[in-house]
């Protein structure tokens, strides 16, 4: 299986599962993006909170993300969710260990160059992908609506793959 496989594997399998799926989720993009709250995400305001986000994320300040870096701070933020979720703790355990697996895929596939290291263009690069996949009309705004049609886009996508 290539990485674009497992790519588009990954998107199909996240965008059918709760809220706390894969980070650049539609209703989760919007809440994790807009810096401004009005209800939409301009691509400035997408790319500061990534630019904050990889800073957060090299803990050790070395210029780049190990995987374990990126598993973390991904957990941290799984946590927060995770403790405002209504969900049982048996369901938040296997929600977790699903989201966290997850993670360790979601690294894997995003260090194009395979040698341990998230560079800041690989970063880059997978937050372009995930805004233009989310600005449905293309207008380099995300709002409701670029929100309702990507997640029709993805349900009719996962309707294929289960027929």
């Amino acid at each position: 299986m290539n990485t674009r496989s497992i790519l588009i594997a990954a998107v199909v399998a996240a965008a059918g599962t709760p809220a706390f799926a894969a980070p650049h989720e539609g209703g989760a993009f919007v809440h994790d993006y807009d810096s401004n709250h009005d209800g939409q995400v301009s691509r400035a305001e997408f790319d500061a909170v990534r630019v904050t986000r990889f800073k957060a994320t090299d803990a050790n300040g070395d210029g780049w993300v190990s995987e374990e870096e990126y598993v973390g701070e991904y957990a941290a933020r799984l946590e927060k969710q995770l403790a405002e979720s209504s969900l049982t703790e048996e369901k938040k355990t296997e929600e977790r260990q699903r989201q966290i697996r997850q993670a360790h895929v979601r690294f894997n596939v995003l260090d194009k160059d395979k040698d341990g290291k998230m560079a800041q263009a690989e970063y880059d690069a997978s937050g372009a992908r995930a805004f233009a996949e989310q600005d449905a009309d293309k207008d380099g705004i995300v709002t409701a609506a670029d929100v309702q049609a990507t997640n029709a886009r993805m349900a009719a996508m996962r309707a294929k793959t289960d027929s």
